[in-house]
């Protein structure tokens, strides 16, 4: 039997809506040569139960008690025997052409450590929500990926095994942000190579959306901080310009569905933290306007009424997910 080229790591806890497709999305890749590490993180709904009724000789399935997704992504980091190395979320899917795209990427540039592609956002049902941000750069990427999280996810880079053992993982220290920091440094030492198509479709819910803003606010704060002590930007990029695109994102995230008056008061304080970090706020005051005109109108009418007027707008702002 072949060794493994690529290994793929999924952390999975209590995730019987999505498993199977995010599995399937695996292990219908037009690229064959991997094994598929599945780190069963104490679940306690029929996740287990699923997997086990997926016979494909690729997948490896390991059970232990929870732990969280950074202890079980290392812990599949260290049954992996591919050179190459890739993560994705239990509820996530990629195009059947990604590992193959990413490979061809690093293949063809050896210099490169990192591929990445890009992500488009869907719901629960699998439909389309909002594109990402859809950047492309390469080489020496830091300092742009100190102002914004542009790989967006955990399901997205194609990584050299060498060099996460290298660097030891991912910081389990941190209960949100653990991917940028981990995709920072990455780019502290090692140059990424972008594969300009959308090959992950992210999955986004109401409860992803509502309820940890403020932890996910702590944890890329303590990211950006370590950051910015591991590796000065050597340009004009500075601490308040990845303040400012933090606080972008996270007042974008808090006015997504489904509105509520909460989120809103949120949204005001981050969208306050985005004016005063901002550098070229005297530029961006249509954007903030219509931020400011969405927060008062969920903020004074009722929910019915702000979400259909919210509908008719149809306003989409792109995220950039920390």
């Amino acid at each position: 039997m072949n060794v493994p080229i690529i290994s793929v790591i999924i952390p999975t806890y209590n995730s019987e809506k999505t498993i199977k497709i995010t599995v399937e999305s695996i292990l219908n890749q037009s690229f064959h040569n991997f094994e598929l590490i599945i780190i069963n993180d104490g679940s306690n709904d029929s996740t287990l139960d699923i997997i086990s009724n997926i016979h494909d000789s690729r997948i490896k399935l390991f059970t232990y008690s929870n732990a969280g997704a950074n202890v079980s992504r290392n812990r599949g980091l260290s049954y992996a025997v591919g050179e190459f190395v890739s993560f994705i979320d239990a509820d996530d899917i990629w195009t059947n052409d990604k590992l193959q795209s990413q490979i061809k990427a690093l293949q063809d540039n050896p210099e490169a450590t990192v591929s990445y592609s890009w992500t488009d956002y869907i719901d629960e049902n699998d439909q389309f929500v909002v594109s990402g941000t859809h950047i492309a750069v390469n080489g020496n990427v830091y300092e742009e990926l100190l102002l914004t999280n542009f790989l967006e996810n955990g399901s997205n880079p194609l990584i050299r095994k060498e060099a996460l053992i290298e660097l030891g993982g991912f910081d389990e220290s941190l209960n949100a942000g653990q991917d940028w920091e981990m995709w920072l440094r990455l780019a502290a030492k090692y140059n990424f190579v972008a594969v300009p198509k959308v090959q992950i479709l992210y999955r986004i819910s109401p409860k992803s959306q509502s309820s940890n803003l403020a932890r996910q606010e702590k944890a890329c704060l303590q990211v950006l901080e370590k950051a910015y002590q591991l590796k000065s930007p050597v340009n004009k990029i500075n601490l308040s310009a990845s303040l400012a695109n933090l606080y972008k994102y996270l007042t974008c995230k808090a006015l997504q569905k489904p509105y509520n008056r909460h989120k809103a008061l949120v949204a005001s304080r981050f969208l306050w933290n985005y004016i005063i970090n901002e550098p070229q706020k005297n530029q961006r005051l249509r954007f903030i306007f219509k931020l400011s005109a969405k927060i008062a109108i969920i903020l004074f009418f009722p929910t019915y009424l702000s979400t259909l007027l919210l509908n008719k707008a149809k306003t989409k702002e792109k995220i950039q997910v920390c």
